[in-house]
């Protein structure tokens, strides 16, 4: 038998003569308290060409501070430095995850300006997805527009005589790194000039280039499971009328109904005789054997 005699830890073991015993402790996360509604901030900006989607660099090139005062807000999605147009800035952390994670599948508008004129044939590519370095893009709208009125771009586009230029309408819900030019250089027309004009219902409308415009930042519903209702076995979802209800619940439970025993047969007079009814079970009696006088006791 195991003694009952408590073990001393090692952990708990007193230190030894001019010995010192040291602790470590884990460093303890805060989470940053959630922003109150009146607290949430959202800047639309038109990034100007050659402008880093950034607000510092080593180098001393052009970058969001040099556009942007507002404190502690940052950039919801990127831009490149080499494209133009909306970019989306905000303190709110839940916004900026619900623009940038790819599960959310937020649309996003581009002008495109490319080489020569694509073909229908190969806008249907787009549209249905083409085969680039990292897989298969996801269908995307595509389509000829008109010759946007949009600023002048410094320095202008390289332009060649023998070959015209044309304007997209691109529409994706991917992220991923260059991936509009990436498209139509796969289809043989590369991109002169990329402009972003929409992210979800946001537009670059009534903004010029550096200018920006603060927003209040919109609710953020919590998300909530839409549960399916569940199906019968045999498909019909048929509801029963409600007059069943009171019926049955009048009715006793199964467990609850009384039942006939032998000591309450004997001490309440039957109008039968004296002889116990039956439980409902069964209305035919099984006649009585000889010789066995407690026969009559016994529900069949």
């Amino acid at each position: 038998m195991k003694s009952a005699r408590s073990r001393l830890s090692l952990a708990n073991r007193p230190p030894r003569d001019g010995a010192t015993r040291t602790t470590t402790t884990r460093p303890v996360t805060l989470r940053k308290p959630e922003l109150a509604p009146a607290d949430r901030k959202l800047l639309l900006l038109n990034k100007p060409y050659m402008v880093l989607c950034q607000f510092t660099d080593e180098a001393g090139r052009e970058t969001l501070k040099d556009y942007i005062t507002e404190p502690g807000i940052y950039a919801a999605g990127r831009l490149d430095r080499d494209s133009e147009g909306l970019l989306l800035l905000t303190n709110d952390g839940k916004l900026q995850a619900r623009l940038t994670q790819p599960g959310e599948k937020t649309p996003k508008t581009y002008w495109v300006q490319v080489e020569g004129i694509p073909s229908e044939e190969k806008l249907a590519a787009l549209r249905a997805g083409v085969e680039l370095n990292d897989g298969m893009t996801l269908p995307a709208g595509a389509r000829i527009m008109d010759e946007p009125a949009v600023w002048p771009r410094n320095p202008p586009i390289r332009e060649r005589k023998e070959i015209p230029t044309s304007w997209l309408e691109i529409k994706i819900i991917e992220g991923r790194n260059r991936q509009v030019r990436r498209m139509t250089a796969h289809i043989g027309h590369p991109t002169l000039r990329l402009i972003r004009y929409a992210i979800g219902d946001w537009t670059l409308d009534g903004l010029a280039p550096g200018e920006s415009r603060a927003l209040p930042a919109p609710e953020l519903a919590p998300a909530t499971r839409q549960h399916k209702p569940s199906s019968s076995r045999s498909g019909n979802n048929t509801a029963k009328p409600a007059g069943d209800a009171p019926r049955r619940a009048s009715q006793p439970k199964r467990d609850e109904r009384p039942r006939s025993t032998h000591s309450t047969a004997s001490a309440t007079p039957s109008p039968t005789g004296g002889k116990p009814r039956s439980s409902g079970r069964s209305t035919a009696r099984r006649p009585a054997r000889a010789g066995n006088p407690n026969s009559s006791d016994k529900e069949s």
